[in-house]
Formats: structure tokens, C-alpha cells, sequence
């Protein structure tokens, strides 16, 4: 309830300085007891890959890209966290500035560029933090590394994090790394896709337990595009699918100050496309892999549009810089 008074001067600060703030005041509110007392909704607990879910919303990836604040985020009532995305190797990200605010449109336009400090110190990072609950890692490649050569980041990451994580998500949708999202397309992604299979599978022998894997995809993908790739998912029995990204779409906020910024457009302009992409799976996938909707949920109401379309969980992130944590506690109840 506090958060409408606060934002304010939040959004007076530039965003980047903003999101630091932010993290920091959720470590000391936490550390102080004060997140504890956040009113939150009973959820209603999800099975999913094979996982207990104690509510079916989760934080999306990016809020925490090295893992250093998953016990506040955690506190604010959800049902698990996702950090990353990690690489290989630390990196800067693009230069700033790379992260805008469309308060009018309710959206974010980030360029962030997978700014990282590399998978050994989110490894550390988790370790250090305790947590117990449904973590997922998001791994992706380094900015320097050729997409002939993706896979062995992506294998490299794996090896990493396996044993730290709940579920794996594979990133080859962000827009902010150069040709990325060439991943997507036929042959690249059943490389990718058996690669990823075969290490898991030798993954799980070692370390006496199953991990999952998710795959995270665009909104600007087309019909036959989405086909494709179910029929990649199904066939590599991937055990999940996140949709979606950021999308590089600009005509729902066309004139808006930043609105010319380049990068992925994230918050409520990107709804309709993601849950389109959520719906087309649900049907060419048939209840074979599971969904994770996430993508302009800005209200209860949206998380459920989300479920409607075919999505299991959901998952929030730039809503909770417009609505701040009353929107966890309002998604776990619509959708209990």
C-alpha cells in the first residue's frame, strides 16, 4: 500500500540508479523482518516438471541477474524465483544508458545485454543465500561468443549451475545480444536442443537428480515459427517452455517519449503478443509441455488471461515497477 507513495521518487531517479535502490531497500527491509509483515494471498500449490510450486507466480528473470537478493525477492510472496540471465564469463552489458521508463504506456525498453558477473559468482551467490524454495537459473551466451560456438556457453553454464538450481531455462530470445535469437530457427535450435538434452541427461546421472530444462522464446514469432518450435519441444521432451521475452514491436507505444529507444519493449504493450504466443503453443503442444506465461501482467486479471491461453505458472517482472509488490499478492489470489 506504501508503494504508490514511494514510486515517485523512484521514477525520479534514472532507471538503472532506480532498480539498484530498490534491491538494496528490499535486502535491509528483509533483513529487518519488515517484508514479513507484506499482506500476501494463500496460494493455491501448482505440480509442474515435476516440482512443487507453493503458488504459480513467479519473479521472471532479470530482476536478479547474479542472484545477490533471492531471499527478499522471495519474501514478497512468490511461489519461485528465476535469476540470471548468467553467462560463461562476467560481462559489462551494453553502455548505458540502457534502461527507459514509458510511464504512459505502462512499458520498459531495456538494452541491458546480459550484464553479468558470471555463472561462478551467482554460484557463490546461491550457495550463500540458503534459500530453500523453487529456484530457477537462466542461462545464455557471451556477447562475444559466435553462434557457431553458442552451445558450448550454454553446456558450460549447465555444467555450472545443475546441482543449484530447481529448473534450467535456456534464453536464445533476448534481443539485446546480437543474433540471438537465431537460436530460434529450425536447425540451430534442434542443435541446441539435443545438445542441451545429452548433457542433462549425463547431468543427472552424476548428481542423482533430474533437473529441468525450459526453453524461453520470443512474442515476435510467427505462426509457422511457433509450430516449429513446439514440434522441437515435444520431440527433445523439453520440460517446459517460457513465453515470452521483450518484443522488438514498437507500434503500441509509437510516439511516446523513448519510444525510439532500442532494445526489447517489455509491461503492458507486450500482453496481447505474449498471450497470443501462449495460446498457439497450448494447441500445437496438447498439454505435452507446460507453459510459463509471462509478458505484460499488470493485474490479477491478466495472470489469468495468461492461464486461460494455455500457461501452468506465470511469471511478473516489469509490472512490479508500475503496481510494486501488491501485485504478487493480487496474481496468487485470482489465480487460487
Amino acid at each position: 500500500m506504501l508503494y504508490p507513495l514511494i514510486r515517485p521518487a523512484l521514477f525520479s531517479l534514472d532507471p538503472e540508479d532506480a532498480h539498484g535502490f530498490t534491491l538494496a531497500g528490499l535486502d535491509i527491509a528483509n533483513r529487518l523482518g519488515l517484508l514479513g509483515l507484506l499482506p500476501r494471498a494463500t496460494g493455491k500449490p501448482v505440480h509442474v516438471m515435476g516440482i512443487d510450486f507453493p503458488n504459480a507466480v513467479g519473479l521472471a528473470a532479470g530482476m536478479d541477474k547474479d542472484g545477490a537478493h533471492i531471499n527478499a525477492l522471495a519474501a514478497l510472496g512468490f511461489g519461485f524465483i528465476e535469476i540470471g540471465t548468467v553467462t560463461p564469463r562476467p560481462q559489462g552489458g551494453n553502455p548505458k544508458p540502457r534502461l527507459f521508463r514509458l510511464p504512459r504506456a505502462e512499458a520498459i525498453i531495456n538494452r541491458m545485454g546480459f550484464n553479468n558477473l558470471g555463472v561462478d559468482h551467482l554460484v557463490k551467490n546461491v550457495e550463500a543465500s540458503g534459500f530453500a524454495g523453487v529456484l530457477g537459473i537462466n542461462i545464455g551466451k557471451n556477447k562475444d561468443t559466435p553462434n557457431e560456438h553458442a552451445v558450448d556457453d550454454y553446456l558450460a553454464c549447465l555444467d555450472t549451475v545443475y546441482a543449484h538450481a530447481r529448473y534450467v531455462t535456456v534464453n536464445i530470445s533476448s534481443p539485446n545480444t546480437q543474433n540471438l535469437r537465431e537460436l530460434q530457427k529450425d536447425e540451430a535450435l534442434d542443435a541446441l536442443l539435443s545438445a542441451i538434452k545429452l548433457r542433462q541427461s549425463e547431468l543427472a546421472q552424476r548428481h542423482g537428480k533430474y533437473v529441468p530444462i525450459a526453453l524461453k522464446i520470443a512474442p515476435d514469432l510467427d505462426d509457422g515459427q511457433i509450430a516449429a518450435i513446439a514440434a522441437l519441444l515435444m520431440m527433445h521432451r523439453i520440460d517446459a517452455v517460457i513465453a515470452t521475452n521483450t518484443t522488438l514491436a514498437r507500434d503500441a507505444v509509437a510516439g511516446l517519449p523513448n519510444a525510439g529507444e532500442a532494445g526489447g519493449l517489455s509491461g503492458a504493450p507486450v500482453r496481447g503478443a505474449s498471450t497470443r504466443v501462449v495460446r498457439a503453443l497450448a494447441h500445437h503442444l496438447k498439454n505435452e509441455v507446460p507453459i510459463i506465461g509471462v509478458g505484460g501482467i499488470l493485474s490479477g486479471a491478466d495472470a489469468q488471461e495468461k492461464i486461460d491461453a494455455g500457461a501452468t505458472l506465470v511469471q511478473l517482472y516489469s509490472g512490479l515497477i508500475y503496481r510494486g509488490p501488491e501485485l504478487v499478492r493480487e496474481c496468487v489470489q485470482r489465480l487460487a
